[in-house]
């Protein structure tokens, strides 16, 4: 049975270019970039060579990119690390209720710290009032945190407007880029963002490494302490070659990203028609606004894990939301914070196209849907 994979926003497969690439700092250049010797000298070379790649792909100084172990290490070390490090400024951080986990439980662990979090409602698109945000700030506010886009649904927020505002009240903002590096245009003083994460398995880069954008001038403490490395603010041995990867999957990205859109565009509109003709089928997140190869849909009377499962039989990959977050008691918290009720969001499913996704495999889901929303309608019962 064919595989068809609809699950991009959980992870991408690696581009044949990156793994290419890779491969040398594995076995050849394999020399630690502390090292002063030559092999170690080689391999910081190709440290550097990488950080100057992506930050000028994001628009930022090489000094103001540091590398880390994913999405999770990145938005962690930012909220922390900007909280303990400007604790005498003031204990008031803002972010939105539909941040992912790593920024969510995060916040959980800064008020058990004494930190005051307030969480930003968002409105049935999943979309983040700029207004909101300006209300919410006071003058012991030192960060404010809103994602780019959305992990779950697509909606792509109005980072923009909230980074001015939060320059305008002298707030550190921070935003968590890492479903949108790579897939729309990112760039760090477009954004008026001072924080930034990113990861590169999003972007058909390797597991495992990340990104950190801190504006120069920005109070920020380590959360990993040690060596000196990445300028004092994560301590440990790069992973160079996961890092020389992330680099080459940008510079792939740049190259490939109109065309990439369009597709992705066309293939998304040909999904979201034909669940919706279903019947009973309701499109979440921004009609508009959302990121290009993103469809999550709540399907009225059928249970999401029997979709799945279902589904799964098929040979088809979905998800139910986020990777991080797969567990059938806990229905999404970015479904309910925009008004779904429960019920209703353990009934939701969301299909992620990617590079690799064809106008084939959109239709064969959608030859095999129709049958098994009735088999999972025919089985449905709420109470369990």
């Amino acid at each position: 049975m064919d595989v068809v994979y609809l699950d991009y926003a959980a992870t991408t497969p690696a581009a044949k270019e990156v793994i290419d690439t890779m491969i040398q700092y594995f076995a050849g250049v394999y020399g630690n970039p502390s090292s002063t010797h030559a092999l170690g000298n080689e391999a910081r070379q190709a440290l550097e060579e990488a950080r100057a790649t992506i930050a000028r792909y994001i628009g930022a100084r090489r000094d103001e990119v540091f590398f880390t172990s994913g999405g999770s290490e990145a938005n962690n070390t930012a909220l922390k690390g900007i909280a303990f490090a400007n604790r005498h400024r003031g204990e008031h951080i803002i972010v939105s209720s539909i941040e992912h986990h790593s920024i969510l439980e995060a916040c959980l662990f800064l008020e058990e710290q004494g930190f005051r979090v307030t969480y930003l409602p968002v409105d049935r698109h999943a979309w983040v009032s700029p207004n909101d945000v300006e209300k919410a700030i006071t003058d012991k506010t030192i960060l404010i945190s809103v994602m780019h886009a959305n992990n779950e649904v697509g909606t792509i927020e109005p980072i923009t407007e909230i980074g001015r505002i939060a320059k305008e009240k002298e707030v550190y903002f921070h935003t968590d880029a890492v479903q949108t590096l790579g897939h729309i245009p990112v760039d760090v003083n477009d954004l008026s963002t001072d924080l930034l994460s990113a990861s590169a398995h999003k972007l058909y880069g390797p597991k495992g490494v990340g990104l950190l954008y801190v504006r120069r001038g920005v109070k920020i403490s380590p959360l990993i302490h040690g060596g000196d490395q990445e300028g004092d603010l994560r301590a440990g041995t790069e992973n160079v070659a996961g890092i020389v990867g992330f680099a080459k999957a940008a510079e792939v990205a740049e190259r490939e990203y109109d065309k990439e859109a369009r597709e992705l565009v066309r293939l998304r509109e040909m999904l979201t028609d034909g669940l919706i003709g279903i019947g009973g089928v309701h499109l979440n997140g921004h009609p508009d606004y959302r990121l290009s190869g993103n469809v999550n849909v709540t399907i009225d009377g059928a249970d999401g894990e029997d979709l799945l499962l279902d589904l799964r039989l098929e040979g088809i990959c979905a998800s139910n939301g986020s990777a991080c977050n797969s567990v059938k008691t806990r229905p999404s918290h970015v479904l309910v914070a925009m008004g779904l009720s429960p019920t209703a969001a353990r009934s939701s499913l969301r299909f992620t196209m990617g590079r690799q996704t064809r106008e084939s495999d959109v239709e064969n889901l959608l030859d095999v849907m129709p049958s098994v929303v009735t088999r999972c309608r025919r089985n449905y019962n709420p109470y369990i």
